[in-house]
């Protein structure tokens, strides 16, 4: 089998070479409000989908750096496109803590593609052999075309107390709404999703606290693969940048692309250009990519090197790639309007990519998980010497 660099250059290769079709399909996939299916197939041709799967489930065990520099190139061919393969990548790599029995289900396809609802909005009722899952999750990104969702609730005790739980369920048991009908984001499908009275069984549901008790009591718990043991929550914040490095990166060839010939309206410019107010926009935007990818990396290259040593990062590293991450995602945000307030008037129109580009980084922008305010929060707590006030690290 290949070695791991052959394969990450392979799947990096197979994907660039994609990137302007997947650029030119951005307006059927924002009609549809889904991924064309030509999206989806060569994305997969292209390995993307078995980026996390591990390698004796026939997969490409990539590390978090290569897979989120897939993801970014993704993003500059189509955002939706890499905002849904991330879901998916994402989720297969957090399979790779559930017990060995599920893991064997799931990766029964080497590219499984998991989405998931990743607010507490479902409940499990204890049950013989498992649980009856019940509930709405809403924003499931990808689920029109996903193999499983994993879905977070809440498991009810017959004292009346809960506990946080994650279960993974085959999607054929969900309803779907067909209610994704958004200004960003709008090819990610993200419908929201029903259950009533599934039955999942007993190896399909990971409850946190159960298995923290286990692993006190000196029970061997399913370990990543080796070299892949990044922390669930540092992993998750930390890929989620790739996405807005690979918006920005294809924002910024767009804006350089519709540059000659482009004159200013209503003055004597007639080469946008030659005009230093440009000069500036352009050297600021691309400053603050830059600046965004070497946060990226630095936050990589901490995870890796915990992750070869089988170490967990520390405190004040899972909070500063908590502030880090956030901050990345804000500089390429700022790279982007730059980018777009300099296009003119006609960037406005739909058929010019620059504009779904901006609307979708704002959108995402505004994703909880990702928000500036309450991961500067965080991150600036433990700073000071304060505890964090959050169990997300």
């Amino acid at each position: 089998m290949a070695n791991n660099g052959t394969d990450f250059a392979s799947v990096l290769d197979a994907v660039r070479s994609i990137v302007p079709k997947l650029r030119e399909n951005g307006q059927e996939a924002e009609n549809r409000r889904w991924l064309p299916d030509e999206n989806i197939q060569l994305l997969d041709k292209a390995g993307v989908f078995r980026m996390a799967t591990p390698r004796r489930f026939g997969g490409l065990d990539l590390s978090l750096e290569e897979q989120s520099r897939v993801l970014a190139e993704i993003a500059r061919g189509c955002p939706a496109s890499s905002w849904v393969a991330m879901v998916w990548v994402s989720s297969a790599w957090m399979v790779t803590l559930y017990p060995e029995e599920l893991q064997e289900e799931v990766f029964s396809r080497d590219s499984a593609r998991i989405s998931g609802g990743f607010s507490p909005t479902g409940v499990l009722t204890p049950t013989e052999g498992g649980y009856l899952l019940n509930g709405t999750w809403g924003f499931n990104s990808g689920c029109q075309g996903a193999d499983w969702n994993m879905m977070l609730a809440f498991v009810e005790r017959s004292d009346g107390s809960m506990d946080d739980a994650i279960a993974m369920v085959p999607i054929s048991e969900f309803t779907f709404a067909d209610d994704w009908d958004a200004s960003a984001l709008a090819a990610t499908g993200s419908s929201t999703a029903t259950a009533k009275d599934v039955f999942v069984p007993a190896h399909r549901v990971v409850i946190p606290a159960e298995a923290a008790a286990a692993a006190e009591a000196g029970i061997e718990l399913p370990a990543p693969p080796p070299g892949r043991g990044y922390g669930l929550y540092s992993f998750l914040f930390s890929q989620a940048v790739s996405t807005f490095v690979g918006i920005a990166r294809g924002a910024y060839e767009l804006f350089i692309e519709r540059l000659p010939g482009r004159a200013i309206s209503y003055t004597s410019w007639t080469e946008q250009k030659q005009h230093p107010l440009t000069q500036i926009q352009a050297g600021t935007a691309a400053s603050k990519i830059a600046a965004a990818e070497a946060l990226a990396a630095s936050m990589y290259r901490t995870l890796q090197e915990r992750a070869d040593a089988g170490e967990e990062p520390t405190l004040e590293e899972r909070a500063a790639i908590r502030g880090h991450s956030a901050y990345a995602v804000q500089l390429a945000k700022e790279a982007v309007e730059i980018l777009y307030n300099a296009s003119g008037a006609s960037v406005i129109r739909r058929e010019v990519p620059l504009q779904r580009f901006h609307r979708d980084i704002q959108g995402l922008s505004l994703h909880g998980w990702i928000l500036l305010s309450s991961n500067m929060e965080v991150y600036g707590r433990v700073l000071l010497g304060l505890d964090p006030d959050t169990p997300l690290l």
